[in-house]
């Protein structure tokens, strides 16, 4: 599944680098979009998980991870991306969370 939108072409009928990068850039700033209404539920869970020790849940890591390497194979993308990118993405969302947990508790 693509999703297209008028500001940029489908992947398979780009025929210039331009096109590519034109597509590319597009996609990064839905990404980012989609990136920060993330980190928003990062902020929601700081506030709402009331124990330091429960920010980093490890079993909702590997759920997470389970859930995107299974969405990842139906859309088609690489799970060779999609592990190590969610693994990372997850990381430093935690590192976030403990960052806001202690901001708000200070």
């Amino acid at each position: 599944m693509t999703l297209i939108t008028e500001d940029r072409p489908a992947p398979a009928d780009c025929t210039t680098m331009a096109e590519v990068r034109k597509g590319v850039d597009a996609l990064d700033r839905q990404l980012v979009a989609l990136l920060a209404e993330r980190q928003r539920y990062m902020d929601a869970a700081a506030r709402i998980k009331q124990d330091r020790e429960t920010v980093r849940d490890n079993a909702r890591v590997e759920d997470v991870v389970a859930k995107v390497k299974a969405e990842a194979r139906r859309m088609g993308l690489s799970e060779e991306i999609a592990e190590p990118v969610w693994r990372t993405l997850i990381e430093q969302c935690i590192r976030y969370e403990f960052g806001v947990w202690d901001r708000i508790r200070s």
